[in-house]
């Protein structure tokens, strides 16, 4: 036993503090973790899970019409209840935040209710009691950023928008990144004039061109309205509802503005000031592979830390940092290569691996496989959805380096998919594997001919 109340303080209860609360305490070590606003953090409360669950209920809205192709004739036109879906959705949240609260529980570790301060390398303070920890765990996550223009006082962030008081008819967002895509396409779904901003080109940097140029046919065809190569110039009030300014010149009244334009490190308050923790260019916690800042008994990882901001990632970095720290054998460093990732617009984007660009550049000589097809459901719904399937392949070794899929439950598909990019298949044992017939998904297993070089 140390002389300090506890082996490890955790600050955040979110899925990465919590992970890394019940594990280390799974090794014998004494764990408090402290929280002040929701237990399971971002994903649970305001990201992940409800983003899903409205997704879901956009669906909804396609599937009624789809299903008249089938024979399905509804009684009476189908109609949407804002306030229905909101109020289940905080009935599960709590529900979850239950099991959360249970799970430290069972684990022995101590929960405390509220802001956590960093007073020096082992002491923290929460409600004007101070705690010794011999490592002080910092998981908290980020919090949604609003950029500066006249009226963004009147915008919600995307903590806000899951609980809106009503339904906006008219709704824009500001961004290109997963939050932005999303929730376009889930207002869409759900029956408002959806419109959605963004300074660049094209949604979605970073992601394979191919797929971004379809996902933004797709959704356009869906009815989502989108503004490029323009940003907010300001926002007024008026009495019908909030006059949009945009740089091009374009004018928009609408019901709601989301800014979905990227979450920040939620530090503020900490305290990591009186240590002068070193941060990155972006305003990170700066870690080495164990998860240690400049203080080395100051620990950071999730979203606070720099990596890829997914609660898989987080929770694999807490698993990681308990063997580095809590462990007896220390691990080899956590791969980040080949992460597998879904975006749920309408429709869905699920991808692992290299892009067709990357690819270039890290491989010299690919091979592209794509197919663009109409989904077999759709040749009687009537719908002129289509999905995209693709594979890069590294020409001279024949492994598979990225898949990319656009389409009906994407992130379902590439999840079994990414296991076969991360273990080093190569195209041939693509090719030899035994499609599922009929499915969508075996067109992985059938392209055989590349769509170029």
């Amino acid at each position: 036993m140390s002389d300090f109340d506890y082996d490890l303080f955790v600050i955040g209860a979110g899925s990465g503090g919590v992970r890394a609360a019940r594990t280390a305490a799974a090794t014998g070590a004494r764990v408090a973790v402290a929280e002040d606003r929701y237990l399971g953090g971002t994903c649970v409360n305001v990201g992940c899970v409800p983003k899903k669950l409205y997704s879901y209920a956009a669906h909804f809205h396609e599937a009624f019409e789809d299903a008249g192709g089938f024979g399905w004739q509804l009684a009476e036109a189908p109609r949407f209840e804002w306030t229905t879906l909101r109020d289940n959705k905080i009935g599960e949240i709590k529900r979850l935040n239950g099991i959360y609260g249970r799970l430290l529980d069972s684990a022995g570790v101590r929960l405390i209710n509220g802001r956590a301060q960093v007073l020096d390398a082992h002491h923290v303070s929460v409600n004007d009691e101070t705690f010794s920890a011999e490592k002080i765990l910092v998981a908290v996550g980020g919090w949604p950023w609003v950029p500066d223009f006249p009226g963004n006082e009147h915008v919600v962030d995307s903590n806000r928008v899951f609980d809106l008081e009503r339904f906006p008819e008219r709704f824009l967002v500001l961004g290109g990144g997963y939050i932005a895509v999303e929730f376009a396409s889930i207002f869409n779904g759900l029956g408002s004039e959806a419109h959605l901003v963004y300074r660049g080109e094209l949604f979605l940097r970073g992601f394979d061109q191919q797929v971004r140029e379809f996902t933004r046919d797709e959704m356009a065809k869906k009815g989502v309205q989108l503004h490029f190569k323009a940003n907010i110039a300001s926002i007024e009030k008026v009495p019908s509802g909030l006059r949009v300014n945009l740089t091009n010149g374009e004018q928009l009244e609408v019901d709601a503005v989301l800014a979905a334009t990227g979450r920040r490190p939620h530090l503020e308050g900490l305290g990591l000031d009186r240590l002068d923790i070193a941060l990155t260019d972006s305003g990170h916690l700066r870690v080495n592979e164990r998860f240690e800042t400049s203080e080395p008994s100051i620990l950071a990882l999730g979203d606070v830390s720099g990596g890829p901001e997914l609660t898989p990632v987080a929770l694999a970095e807490a698993m990681q940092m308990v063997r580095h720290h809590f462990d007896e054998v220390e691990p080899a460093p956590l791969d980040y290569r080949n992460i597998p990732t879904a975006v749920f617009c309408h429709p869905n984007i699920g991808t692992v691996g290299l892009s067709e660009e990357q690819a270039r550049e890290a491989c010299g000589e690919i091979r592209v496989y794509a197919a663009d097809f109409r989904p077999m459901k759709h040749t009687l719904s009537g719908s002129t959805e289509r999905c995209l399937m693709k594979l890069i392949v590294d020409d001279v070794s024949d492994v598979v380096v990225g898949a990319h899929m656009v389409g009906e439950e994407a992130g379902e598909v590439i999840q079994g998919i990414a296991v076969a990019v991360r273990a080093g298949l190569t195209k041939a044992d693509f090719d030899a594997t035994v499609g599922i017939h009929p499915t969508g998904a075996e067109e992985f297993v059938t392209m055989r001919v590349p769509t170029r070089r």
